[in-house]
């Protein structure tokens, strides 16, 4: 595989991105939504609560956290508690749907979008091989994905270090190694294995919208693993966090041998 050939797929998709406000619009917004909205929601005004009030909704959350979150937060004041077990804990599996959020829009558009344009017989008749192809057409979902997820993660650190400066007594809640290791880590190998399966339904399908509507449908999982966390039942620890990472690195290679095995663009061309 040669990289120019990938990088240069690359660029080319990039080109055509920064000039589609459509694209980038979902691109910047929903992290800042996410970075933004949910510790001012959820913070603010767990901080305006009585102390009693806040007792009792701690009680409440308490009965479904793992015993290994009950020990970090012993000690705490009810105000701290939930403070800690919203910003820290329960969103913590949130920030593994930016990245798939983010890229879902250009990975459904990379092929589909070729169609409409009428552009992808051109594409598939370069000298490209099928594996520098959809390496290509992967980093450029992939790449601006997780710039703006590291991007929002560090956002959403300092804002919930400023709102909780003072009820933590100046320590710093964020970041940590496990939010670290979930947003640097898991969230990347999560996020390349959705877009591979999402520039593979690009290819197979007729139009952007179709490809959207199919690889929507990926995120059901995720979503389920966000429920699991709040209920307690799935815990995203450092441990946990590093082994489902390396399962998914081992998940995203068998993706992409997969894709370039199935990938076909003769069939594509005789389709077109």
């Amino acid at each position: 595989m040669r990289m120019k050939s990938v990088f240069l797929v690359f660029a080319k998709d990039w080109l055509e991105i920064r000039r589609n406000w459509q694209v980038l619009t979902p691109l910047v917004v929903i992290p800042l939504m996410f970075a933004l909205l949910l510790p001012f929601a959820a913070i603010g005004p767990t901080l305006a609560l009585p102390s009693q009030a806040s007792s009792v909704g701690l009680l409440r959350l308490l009965t479904a956290l793992p015993v290994q979150v009950k020990e970090e937060i012993a000690g705490m004041s009810g105000v701290q508690s939930i403070i800690y077990m919203v910003s820290i804990y329960l969103f913590a599996p949130v920030f593994l749907i930016i990245p798939i959020m983010a890229s879902s829009v250009i990975a459904s558009d990379s092929f589909a979008g070729e169609k409409e344009r009428k552009t992808i017989e051109a594409l598939l008749a370069t000298p490209l091989s099928d594996a520098e192809l959809l390496l290509g057409k992967m980093l450029v979902s992939f790449l601006p994905a997780f710039a703006v997820t590291a991007a929002a993660f560090t956002l959403y650190s300092a804002v919930v270090d400023l709102l909780t400066a003072n009820s933590f007594g100046g320590r710093l809640l964020l970041p940590n190694a496990d939010w670290i290791a979930l947003v640097f880590c898991l969230a990347p190998a999560l996020a390349f294995a959705d877009i591979g399966l999402t520039v593979l339904i690009s290819a197979r399908t007729k139009g952007v919208r179709e490809a959207q509507q199919i690889s929507a449908l990926l995120l059901i999982p995720l979503l389920a693993g966000v429920l699991g966390q709040a209920s307690g039942s799935v815990t995203l620890q450092l441990s946990s966090i590093l082994i489902l990472a390396t399962l998914l690195l081992i998940l995203d290679i068998a993706v992409f041998v997969a894709s370039i095995r199935v990938f076909g663009r003769d069939r594509i061309l005789a389709r077109i």
